[in-house]
This record gives structure tokens, sequence and C-alpha cells, in this order.
């Protein structure tokens, strides 16, 4: 179990490596379904969901990682990883429902961000003890 612990912070990254190819696969997809040709980034609505999908998901990963680490290294590692899993099914829940109806993304998102800020305050709270042990 402990082996696992260690390392769930890295099946987190391997899970959001996943799911960033699976956002881009969809839109690779609803390009050639829905004829969009590059460098358009508009059209049909179902390949604008798809491809807002990606870079929603692409922009909340960029802030998400960072943070998964630094809890991890300063001493929150299953707890970050355990946060880091919330994240990722809040984004593939927001990525499911805002395929289907952009209205109904809003849950999804709501449970990413928990996650996400539970790693952000958990990396806080390390750094921070960190600098103050000097």
């Amino acid at each position: 179990m402990r082996h696992m612990t260690q390392n769930l912070p890295a099946l987190v990254t391997l899970l959001t490596v996943l799911l960033q190819f699976g956002t881009v696969w969809v839109v690779g997809h609803a390009r050639g379904k829905y004829r969009i040709q590059a460098p358009a980034v508009s059209g049909h609505p179902a390949f604008e969901r798809a491809y807002r999908v990606q870079m929603n998901t692409l922009e909340n990963t960029v802030m998400f990682l960072p943070t998964l680490w630094l809890a991890a290294h300063y001493g929150y590692v299953f707890w970050a990883g355990i946060a880091g899993l919330v994240w990722v099914l809040g984004r593939v829940w927001y990525a499911v429902a805002y395929l289907g109806d952009a209205g109904k993304r809003g849950p999804g998102y709501l449970v990413s961000m928990v996650g996400w800020a539970a790693t952000l305050v958990m990396a806080a709270l390390g750094l921070g003890r960190a600098l103050l042990a000097g």
C-alpha cells in the first residue's frame, strides 16, 4: 500500500496526460466529422464544444500539475494524489457533460476546481512550512 501511496501523484500525472490525449483525439475526430479545416476553430457547434473542452482542460492542466507536484514534494504525497484523482474525475465529468450540452459543464468543472484548490492549499502550506523552517 505504501508503494501505491508514494506513486499516486505519478499515476495522476499519467491519467492527466491520457485525458489530454483524449481531448486531442475528440477534437481531431470532430474536425474530420464536421469538415473543419485547420486552422479554423469554429464552424459546427459540436466541434466548437470539443475544441473548448480541449483548450479549457489544457489551461487547467497548466495550473494543476505544478500544484500537484509541489504538494507532493512538500509532504502531502497521499492527499495530493487523492486531490489529483478528484481533479481528473472532475475534468472527465466536465468534458463528457460539455460535449453533450455546454450548459451542463458546471458540476464537473466545480469538482475539478475543488481538487485543484486542495493541491494549491497543500502546496502553499508545505512551501510555507519549509520556508519558515529555514
